[in-house]
């Protein structure tokens, strides 16, 4: 059983799908001209910003404008691989200073000049070249409209719910695709930041798919840390020198751990911590 398929009805795919379902907004018109970028070409548009796309399985961009005047709305839809990968690359440009937006789509977040949002295998940026209420009307009915179109069932991927709800802080779910803290035999990984009793950490969890692949991991991770000490099933620690001390449980195909990032070290409990997390990982998703 996996780490719950992230499944929704899709529905925008293609460039001239998304343009189609862009929503009539009044006083706003859709010009006819779009632009299409993909992995090849991304660059000449967002320039240093697209190898973090392409980490994220970046496959098409499509940008569409709408006017007014002078004045202008532009739409920029990254089409990503997988669900997953969309939210992936939402979370990784998530900030705390924006408002957020749970009804629009997955969930989006904006300021006076933007609204960025994840739909599907979608993730749309959304940018004004004015400010006032109209046009921030303006953008986030676009915004609903086109999200209810990629996929009306849009949410966070599904093993987040999973995840302890005790100290955990809101708005820090990321989807890593590759390298997680520095490794690039970790991946992909679901995590969570958390702050209990003053102390802050992250928790995060793998799904390998199989057994085999989970101790192939670890043993990848002992064989970078230079332990040589035999390893099963259960509670582990690894002693990594750049990360401190990370507390693991594995079982089957999941890997689940904590890391601080400060090299403190856990204290026993977390073990329990993360003990309460794997039961509820290892559950089927109804």
């Amino acid at each position: 059983m996996s780490l719950c398929c992230f499944v929704g009805q899709v529905h925008s795919q293609t460039p001239q799908e998304l343009k189609s379902d862009l929503p009539p907004v009044e006083g706003w018109t859709v010009t006819p001209e779009i632009e299409v970028f993909n992995r090849d070409n991304l660059y000449e548009r967002i320039n240093g910003a697209a190898p973090l796309f392409l980490e994220n399985n970046f496959q098409e961009m499509t940008s569409m404008v709408y006017t007014k005047g002078e004045d202008y709305i532009t739409i920029q839809a990254y089409r990503h691989a997988t669900p997953e990968d969309a939210f992936g690359m939402y979370a990784s440009e998530r900030s705390s200073d924006m408002t957020f937006y749970p009804e629009i789509g997955g969930e989006a977040q904006g300021d006076g000049y933007g609204l960025y949002f994840f739909s599907g295998c979608v993730y749309v940026k959304i940018s004004l070249s004015n400010e006032g209420e109209d046009f921030i009307s303006a953008m986030q009915q676009i915004a609903k409209g086109l999200a209810k179109k990629i996929d009306p069932d849009a949410s966070y991927p599904p093993v987040f719910a999973k995840f302890p709800k005790q100290g955990a802080v809101p708005h820090t779910e990321a989807y890593i695709t590759s390298n997680y803290i520095g490794h690039e035999f970790l991946k992909p990984v679901y995590t969570v930041d958390y702050e209990i009793d003053g102390k802050k950490f992250q928790v995060f969890a793998l799904d390998a798919k199989t057994t085999e692949n989970a101790k192939k991991m670890l043993t990848a991770y002992y064989a970078f840390t230079k332990q040589t000490e035999e390893f099963s099933e259960g509670n582990l620690l690894v002693d990594d020198r750049y990360n401190g001390s990370i507390p693991v449980i594995w079982k089957g195909q999941y890997i689940i751990g904590a890391f601080n990032g400060q090299g403190v070290k856990f204290p026993e409990e977390i073990y329990g911590f993360l003990g309460m997390f794997f039961h509820s990982l290892a559950k089927p998703c109804v």
